[in-house]
């Protein structure tokens, strides 16, 4: 019980930059959960938040002198894995990866091989200034093996190249805020909870009332800030005017559209786009 409890902390009542459809899933999937008090594998063993790696073991794949970095699924801001784990991957991993491959004199290249939604925000932007910086020392590549959408695209958007397949989509930058409120559910329960605080704003926009408007301006105030921020990091990494970014209103673009738009610079499979990188370290 604990870990989703943790888990509902950083999914409601903050920003995250993911699809909406798949914060839905998340949510839905996350409610069902919530009456569980203990989680075994098939097998019997203990669930446990992360599994700890062998010693020498190392995040990515080497593929004739390049690094291939995995970004899979929901991304978060720590796993404690180097891997993608359970659906999700690690911010940190992902930047101990890099740092990895940047400092192996092995490396000519690094992949960045995303197929993510998007996450969370904290974390995002300082991981994203990293691989920023990181292309002047080796070639980076995002690779996308089908879609980078919001806080994925943000990753995606720092490196030298993007690929996307025919199929594939890009975009999403934008900011989302999912608020709960439980008070009518109490109310049903005969609950009735009363918060004592010091500070006129501490508490408010807890789940266990309903938001008030004052609360909902702060928010969006805040979802703006993180948005704005969004929008500026893109317009850098792509070497596009920040009202071009601003303009696509987190709308999501597929295959050659984003291509078109300049979120991405060519409609390749993933396997095609590893020999194009292939072909210009020759």
């Amino acid at each position: 019980m604990h870990q989703f409890a943790q888990l509902s902390q950083r999914l409601f009542n903050t920003p995250l930059m993911i699809l909406p459809n798949k914060a839905e899933v998340i949510m839905a999937s996350l409610s069902e959960r919530l009456g569980i008090t203990a989680i075994v594998r098939a097998g019997g063993d203990d669930f446990t938040w992360r599994d700890e790696p062998d010693a020498g073991y190392r995040g990515y794949d080497t593929v004739a002198n390049v690094a291939v970095i995995e970004i899979r699924g929901t991304l978060v801001q720590r796993t404690g894995t180097l891997r993608p784990y359970s659906g999700m991957t690690g911010y940190d991993g992902i930047r101990q990866n890099l740092i990895t491959a940047l400092a192996d004199p092995d490396i000519d290249a690094i992949v960045l091989d995303i197929d993510s939604p998007g996450g969370e925000v904290s974390g995002c932007f300082d991981l994203v200034d990293t691989i920023y910086r990181a292309r002047s020392v080796k070639p980076i590549w995002s690779i996308l093996g089908e879609n980078a959408f919001s806080a994925a695209y943000a990753l995606a958007s720092a490196a030298d190249v993007i690929t996307v397949p025919r199929t594939g989509g890009t975009g999403s930058i934008g900011v989302i805020v999912m608020h709960v409120s439980l008070q009518e559910a109490l109310k049903k329960q005969g609950i009735e909870v009363t918060l004592i605080t010091k500070g006129d704003l501490k508490g408010e926009g807890s789940e266990m009332f309903n938001l008030t408007d004052g609360a909902f301006a702060r928010i969006k105030a805040d979802v703006e800030e993180v948005g704005d921020l969004f929008d500026r990091t893109v317009a850098r990494n792509r070497g596009l005017p920040r009202k071009k970014i601003f303009d696509t209103q987190a709308g999501t673009y597929l295959g050659a559209a984003g291509v078109d738009y300049g979120l991405a610079d060519a409609v390749m499979a993933p396997d095609e786009a590893f020999r194009a990188l292939l072909e210009t370290l020759d």
